[in-house]
């Protein structure tokens, strides 16, 4: 591990000119590679106190030997040659927006005399044009096999292709009308030419033109009372219409645009982007990324467009629609406009069906990461090897098959409580979760977290000795001849707090980490692993018990132990927010009806059940209130006075 001080730059030997930079470890490979508006100002925050580092960043210039810059006289310039050194150089520091499968193309190969459609994966090449991606080839593969009785050209083969030209027979498209066959000269290149620009044509959404061209056809026919060429003109214009009908349209006003959405956790990145070309949706992707630093949003997406439209410059559309716009938006502008030809516009939609549709691509990015995070979790193994990786970065006795974590939540010192939730062999115990509502000293709650913490620790522990206690036995694996000690004996279920865990995580830093150990001295409990997980840095705080409390310790980025402590936290946040906002919303209801008249407490936990929140019971109309079982006419019009006078009253937001 190199110390930067070692290999800093000397002072004012950096430019102040825009350019791009690359860290190098003693090896002499490229780590990592930024660029700036500003290089002395950039690379000095290298160079800060490590403690103020994130700890990604951290580990990179610990890693490095070496840093070196090339100036440039734009942004545009720096963005092209930062893109240029990510591609050759692979650096492990930098995030890499890789799709984890190939998605099929449509390809129609121009350059050929006779071009082919055909579905594909992989890399493109010249002379041969695009549509898609799509998400399943069959899904393609049948639009295009309704498409050939309408654009009879060729999809066979090379090797098809000249056999039929040696034989002078078509292949079996050729006789079912699939195919213009001109593998035996029914049609000519020019014809089968402009078959095959009709069908691009159609494809790139270009398609009420064409669908009139038919209709007029058909309607000549029939009153040629040709009424054979007629009815397959309308079944020609049906097929056309049952292919339309796979693609939604989404823009109506005939939008080329790609929309992407990114859904952000402290390790992961989940991408979505789906591709309008028309109006309608072309195709889509979707994939999971690792993080490397904490880079917010406008950062992961200017690094994220850069890699996808610089090894595919033909797919950039006319507009993408982003969540965040870059720092450097209009030098990115610049870029994607010259790698187009023509001008690209980058947007944030604030209204409208853009908007609708860029929060619709925002699901799917959650939805994917959601889903990558289940798969991950519920494989046996790599929960193993969480559980031995925690154990051996707090140098833990044993894995932590239980582990405990607790959570505070409180609005400006009001209404605070506590969250515990559980995990199991690396698995969620939703039924042992268990909520808190904070008491404080001298009953006053009050804002202060870590004695907050000290109090929740010190209720849950003082149950796990009182139900220790009740069996008669301290050990927590304890049996008599009736069965496990740990159950009651008068209901048949296991006792609430019966069970030890191996490790409490505490959702905070070094302050709320000694809270809660000061509890378990409290109590006598010297057994159990504390440690607290901190949400900016994700950093693991130890016990002052454990004589490792002064630093924390920092886990690897592609860690699968801080993954899952990660989740175990979100999670206890979760239960704790949902908790707070149930108690706010009784609270709400209960200020805002004080002064009903004859509105006891039975009716309004009726209202609350009925309802659920206070926006809800505003929105209501006094016939819906008086609805509710028990609330009169009189009763629900004065229900609606009092929520609707409070409308107007300011709100606050809710914090931690």
């Amino acid at each position: 591990m190199a110390d930067p001080s070692s290999y800093r730059p000397a002072a004012g030997s950096i430019p102040t000119e825009p350019g791009v930079y690359r860290f190098s470890d003693a090896s002499g490979r490229v780590i990592y590679v930024g660029k700036a508006k500003n290089l002395r100002s950039r690379l000095s925050s290298y160079f800060a106190d490590l403690a103020s580092l994130h700890p990604r960043t951290a580990t990179m210039v610990t890693s490095a030997a070496g840093v070196d810059w090339t100036v440039v006289n734009t942004e545009v310039e720096a963005l092209q040659l930062e893109y240029s050194w990510i591609k050759e150089f692979d650096p492990r520091f930098n995030v890499k927006y890789r799709d984890d499968k190939s998605y099929p193309w449509l390809a129609v190969t121009l350059s050929d005399e006779f071009p082919r459609v055909m579905v594909g994966r992989g890399a493109k090449r010249k002379g041969t044009r695009y549509f898609g991606p799509y998400s399943h080839a069959w899904a393609i593969r049948e639009t295009v096999d309704l498409l050939l009785r309408v654009f009879p050209m060729r999809s066979c083969s090379n090797g098809v292709f000249k056999r039929a030209e040696q034989t002078g027979r078509p292949c079996l498209l050729g006789y079912i009308d699939k195919c213009a066959a001109p593998c035996v000269g029914q049609v000519s290149a020019e014809e089968h030419r402009e078959i095959v620009d009709d069908f691009c044509d159609f494809m790139a959404g270009r398609t009420a033109g064409f669908t009139k061209r038919l209709e007029g056809q058909m309607y000549a026919a029939s009153q040629a009372l040709d009424f054979e060429r007629a009815a397959r003109l309308r079944d020609d214009l049906a097929a056309l219409a049952k292919a339309s009908e796979k693609q939604a349209v989404v823009l109506a006003d005939g939008t080329d645009a790609d929309v992407v959405a990114l859904a952000e956790d402290p390790l992961e990145v989940g991408v979505q982007v789906f591709h309008v070309r028309g109006g309608r949706i072309r195709g889509k992707r979707g994939w999971v990324a690792d993080r490397t630093d904490d880079a917010g949003t406008a950062v992961l997406v200017e690094q994220f467009l850069l890699q996808l439209y610089g090894e595919d410059p033909e797919a950039v559309p006319k507009e993408v629609l982003v969540p965040a716009l870059p720092e450097d938006v209009d030098a990115l502008e610049g870029l994607l406009t010259e790698l187009r030809g023509a001008r690209v516009r980058l947007r944030v939609p604030q209204r409208g069906d853009k908007r609708s549709l860029l929060e619709t691509v925002a699901q799917n990015a959650e939805q994917a990461l959601a889903l990558h995070r289940t798969k991950r979790a519920s494989d046996l193994t790599i929960r193993n090897q969480a559980l031995e990786e925690i154990r051996d970065a707090l140098e833990l006795d044993e894995a932590p098959l239980r582990i405990e974590c607790y959570d505070i939540s409180n609005l400006q010192g009001t209404e605070v409580v506590a969250s515990m939730v559980v995990f199991e062999d690396g698995l969620a115990r939703k039924g042992e979760y268990r909520r808190f509502v904070i008491r404080g000293a001298d009953g006053d709650p009050g804002q202060n977290d870590v004695a907050a913490m000290h109090e929740v620790i010190s209720r849950r522990f003082r149950r796990l000795l009182d139900d220790r206690a009740a069996t008669g036995d301290v050990t927590p694996g304890a049996t008599s001849d009736e069965g496990p000690m740990l159950v009651d004996p008068d209901t048949g279920k296991p006792r609430k707090f019966a069970y030890a865990p191996g490790l409490v995580v505490v959702d905070g830093g070094a302050p709320q980490v000694a809270a809660a150990q000061r509890a378990l001295d409290e109590l006598g409990i010297d057994d159990i692993a504390i440690c607290g997980l901190a949400k900016r840095l994700e950093e693991v705080w130890l016990s002052p018990a454990t004589g490792r409390a002064d630093d924390p310790v920092i886990l690897p980025r592609t860690s699968e132990g801080l993954y899952l402590l990660q989740r175990i936290r979100d999670e206890a946040h979760r239960f704790a927010i949902g908790h707070h906002r149930q108690r706010r919303t009784r609270s709400m209801v209960e200020s805002l009806l004080d002064d009903v008249p004859g509105l006891g407490e039975i009716r309004r936990k009726a209202l609350l059940r009925h309802f659920g929140s206070v926006r809800k019971l505003r929105a209501a109309t006094v016939e819906e209130i008086a609805s509710v079982p028990g609330i009169g006419a009189r009763t629900a019009a004065a229900i609606a006075a009092a929520v609707h006078n409070d409308a107007d009253a300011p709100t606050t937001q809710e914090g931690q």
